[in-house]
């Protein structure tokens, strides 16, 4: 799905589609129109290619953890109630990267889904593990 793109009076891309997308339960990211390269966040032109033709489009929310980190020490009092909490660089199915929290236990390599949560008024996004199917149906 995409969206209009937003912009600035200085022709900086705004970060609203994307606020407005987590307070409505939607990952939202930039995707090129002329070469299809997808980003994370708002950028003026493509990291690609250069081309200022940027889109919003709606992810599906399904990835694979990159990196992961346990905060023990909040960075700030907004975030000490959260402690300990994890952390995760996600690769997202769409092609980009980003950084969420994520649930207690996820691991490098494995498959999430995102999900959304409250955090003083604002939603906050959390990779969840992907449901692991079993390799054989089970037997009647």
């Amino acid at each position: 799905m995409t969206d209009t793109i937003a912009t600035t009076p200085s022709g900086v891309t705004s970060l609203s589609p994307f606020t407005q997308g987590l307070q409505a339960g939607v990952l939202r990211y930039q995707q090129c129109a002329t070469c299809g390269a997808p980003q994370t966040l708002a950028r003026y032109a493509c990291r690609q290619c250069g081309s200022d033709r940027l889109a919003w489009c709606t992810a599906a929310g399904g990835g694979r953890v990159f990196a992961c980190t346990v905060v023990t020490r909040a960075p700030s009092d907004e975030f000490r109630a959260l402690a300990p909490y994890t952390l995760v660089l996600v690769d997202l199915d769409e092609g980009f990267r980003l950084m969420a929290h994520a649930h207690p236990g996820v691991q490098i390599g494995d498959a999430v889904t995102v999900e959304f949560f409250e955090h003083q008024g604002r939603n906050l996004i959390r990779f969840v593990p992907q449901p692991v199917e079993p390799a054989f149906p089970p037997t009647p």
